[in-house]
């Protein structure tokens, strides 16, 4: 059953060392993170499962122990999910760029508490292909805890990664409310269609939420939204 769930941003520029000058434009966003992070924590969950768009590496399972890398963006940053079973084999697929921030805001918490896997999540999966997963994901364990990683639009602006779309705003201000809100239904019924024409990466792991949370009660706290680079970033907490 899942207890609670976090809800990040993950651009890569959420990490300093990739941000470098530009980091500071992000550190009300990095602490929102953290405080998200800490209701996971405040949960005691039994799995912790972090999941978030797959970009161009795929969707799919991804084991404790899975590894990241931020060097595509010029910085020499490895990052591991969580800690690898001694008797396993190592894991051999990379993390999506997604899960890699994941990975890294659960190094920046220390994060010591249950057992990590990582989810990633095809951007264009079907509404109800997402909740069955969700729902699969909750019945992982008693206890199951979410961090899902995903964006909101990249059109927000003429200097956004997607130019300027009017639709974007209200989009935006749509998901924000129904994160802030554990809005199941709201979440449940986003536009598939208008969240990719507005590259909105994060429709497919909300969507997986959704999925996790029926029957669970969760409630929502907005910690965080803004869209620093035309790129709408919201943060919250279920619990």
């Amino acid at each position: 059953m899942l207890v609670a769930a976090a809800i990040c941003p993950c651009p890569p520029l959420l990490v300093p060392e990739v941000a470098t000058g530009a980091a500071p434009e992000l550190d009300a966003a990095r602490s929102a993170c953290v405080d998200a992070l800490g209701v996971l924590a405040a949960a005691r969950p039994d799995l912790l499962i972090v999941a978030g768009p797959a970009g161009t590496d795929g969707p799919g399972v991804f084991p404790a122990g899975s590894e990241g890398s931020f060097a595509g963006y010029g910085v020499g940053l490895t990052v591991r999910l969580g800690e690898a079973d001694a008797a396993s084999p190592a894991p051999e697929r990379r993390l999506p760029a997604s899960l890699a921030v994941g990975a890294w805001l659960l190094a920046r918490t220390r994060w010591a508490g249950a057992p990590v896997e990582g989810l990633g999540v095809g951007e264009t999966l079907a509404a109800d292909r997402c909740a069955r997963a969700g729902q699969e994901l909750a019945a992982r364990a008693d206890r199951v805890a979410l961090l899902v990683m995903g964006d909101g639009s990249a059109c927000r602006t003429v200097k956004a990664p997607g130019y300027l779309d009017e639709r974007a705003v209200d989009f935006d201000a749509a998901v924000t409310r129904a994160l802030g809100d554990a809005d199941l239904t709201a979440l449940s019924t986003l536009d598939a269609s208008l969240a990719y024409e507005l590259k909105a990466a994060g429709r497919a792991p909300w969507q997986v939420l959704a999925g996790a949370a029926q029957g669970a009660g969760l409630v929502g706290r907005l910690l965080y939204e803004d869209a620093p680079y035309g790129v709408g970033y919201t943060v919250a907490a279920w619990s």
